[in-house]
């Protein structure tokens, strides 16, 4: 669906950028800080500290990627309490930083409120920033709608949220930050590949509430997380990719949350679709960026 950006702020030029910068964004971190956190710890373990003269000792404990457990059990029984839900509904507002003309980053931001229900509706009303748009998937359906232009984008779709998410990729380049949050399987892509995991500690500033800070990663992503330390739901993300040398921060706040919520009948419906303008459900053209990102080459973290 090609639904414009703004032209760029910072250029004056259309924000391609817009788009792709929150292409790489999926769950987020500031990797420089959590790092340093990894070579701290690592620093305080036996073996590694430094002699009397000020060398380092060489260990290979010390080189070694480390994978706690209390990290991943984390991680994992966050992944369980979403798969296990049959509805859900939160608020995602997205971060993601671009280049200025003068080099240093601007923040862009994109607030997009999410239902799903499971195996086979999920709708994301995206009011700003950047022109609105909404997303409906009923099952049979995906409809991409503009309101501010009054078009509309219809394509038949498979019968699952994950299908319907790849469907919605493929053909048009949409994709959605919060991805990993309403697949069916969450930790699967996650854990393919990790080669870091370790917890932080806790934090009582993120939601309102009580969450465990843990960070993990793969070849590709390295993620910072904030993770409801009783209800277990995500709270917020942060990540750099390792592919981006400018070392761009991503961020998303998840809040609002709402599980197993009912939802009406017409909720995953747009009241609007045959009477709106129809255009074709197809990727946008390479002058006119899309309303939504397309994903990094590590969709889901998976490595490709």
């Amino acid at each position: 669906m090609n639904t414009g950006i703004p032209a760029d702020l910072s250029s004056g030029t259309p924000n391609t950028r817009y788009g792709s910068a929150i292409q790489r964004m999926l769950l987020l971190v500031l990797f420089g800080i959590s790092l340093a956190v990894s070579v701290q710890a690592q620093e305080q373990q036996p073996g590694s500290s430094k002699s009397k003269k000020g060398s380092p000792r060489k260990t290979e404990s010390a080189a070694k990627p480390a994978l706690e457990l209390k990290a991943i059990a984390i991680v994992k029984a966050s992944c369980e309490r979403l798969a296990a839900a049959h509805s859900m509904a939160f608020t995602a507002i997205v971060m993601y930083e671009s280049p200025s003309v003068f080099g240093t980053p601007l923040a862009y931001m994109t607030k997009s409120e999410v239902a799903m229900q499971r195996p086979d509706k999920l709708r994301v009303i995206t009011p700003g920033d950047g022109p609105p748009s909404d997303f409906y998937y009923n099952g049979k359906t995906m409809i991409a709608f503009a309101p501010t232009e009054d078009m509309v984008a219809t394509s038949p779709a498979p019968p699952t949220i994950d299908g319907a998410l790849k469907a919605a990729y493929d053909k048009a380049a949409i994709y959605f930050p919060f991805s990993d949050v309403v697949v069916a399987n969450p930790y699967k892509d996650l854990s393919d590949g990790l080669k870091v995991a370790f917890y932080i500690g806790q934090s009582k500033v993120i939601g309102g509430v009580t969450t465990d800070i843990v960070a993990y990663g793969n070849d590709v992503v390295f993620i910072q997380a904030w993770i409801g330390t009783e209800d277990k739901l995500p709270r917020m993300l942060r990540a750099v990719f390792a592919s981006d040398p400018t070392m761009l921060r991503h961020e998303m706040v998840l809040s609002n949350w709402q599980i197993d919520p009912s939802f009406s009948a017409d909720h995953f419906t747009l009241a609007k679709a045959d009477s709106a303008k129809r255009i074709a459900f197809a990727r946008p053209d390479p002058w006119a960026p899309n309303r939504f990102a397309p994903p990094p080459k590590s969709h889901r973290f998976k490595k490709q």
